[in-house]
């Protein structure tokens, strides 16, 4: 891989966007949704859009045999001079990495996070490079002996993990925060939404606060690379396991998702 130029606005101010994908014996899973929300962010951002056949090859060179790889995709606005403003006419460009992604062992234990996430910014919906809050979330998740964050917002609701998108299961109905606090479109948390709208399962987007987890019959996390991961504990508090949980992450697992 070529080295990035230290003018690359992707390094200097975060300006760009990334995918990653789970790769399972060189087929990359779900690649369609995922450059379909990466060419949304372009759009998003006032970036031009994506190479998304450029992108392609990219992958599936950096898609090396083995059971689970992360394949990441980095998009970045290019080269700039000093300053925020962009150059006239962006020219993206695109770097390809992968490693190892073994699955997680066992439930997640989950430590709220008093990092907290800006629903008023674009990019707090979007996958972008700037994940410094993501990174210190879980730092401070693993300082308190936890697995993973939960994060709030600005508001004190529930918006997601540091890597996951976040659901919970109270009278047979699934739960998930709305994408206006603050979250990511993830594309398994879109899956685990299908999956339940055709086992008849009523999927509310809503704006609640933590409380509304612990109040749970149950909770787990959603990622590309780990599928559906349950949650057994919210800031030191144990939680029930619904049997729809299992049910979810064995509809994931059948259809080769995770």
């Amino acid at each position: 891989m070529p080295p990035v130029p230290s003018d690359d606005r992707g390094l200097t101010l975060g300006d760009g966007l990334f995918e990653t994908v789970l790769a399972k014996g060189g087929a990359l899973v779900l690649l369609d949704a995922h450059l379909a929300r990466l060419a949304r962010g372009c759009a998003e951002l006032g970036l031009p859009a994506p190479d998304l056949d450029a992108a392609r090859v990219l992958m599936a060179q950096a898609a090396e045999p083995g059971p689970r790889i992360a394949v990441r995709l980095t998009v970045t606005a290019g080269s700039g001079g000093r300053g925020v403003d962009r150059p006239a006419a962006p020219a993206l460009r695109m770097i390809a990495t992968s490693a190892p992604a073994p699955l997680p062992e066992g439930p997640a234990r989950l430590a709220t996070s008093t990092v907290r996430r800006n629903a008023g910014s674009p990019a707090s919906r979007l996958k972008t490079l700037a994940y410094l809050d993501n990174v210190l979330a879980r730092r401070e998740a693993r300082a308190a002996g936890a697995d993973e964050a939960l994060m709030l917002n600005g508001a004190g609701e529930a918006a997601c993990a540091a890597v996951a998108n976040i659901f919970w299961i109270k009278g047979g109905r699934l739960f998930t925060p709305a994408l206006d606090c603050g979250v990511l479109a993830g594309v398994m948390r879109a899956e685990v939404m299908a999956i339940a709208g055709r086992r008849g399962v009523e999927v509310r987007e809503v704006r609640s606060s933590p409380a509304a987890i612990l109040e749970a019959d149950g909770a787990f996390l959603t990622s590309s690379l780990v599928g559906v991961r349950p949650v057994c504990e919210l800031d030191g508090v144990g939680l029930g396991e619904d049997p729809l949980i299992e049910a979810f992450g064995a509809a994931v697992r059948d259809a080769g998702l995770a």
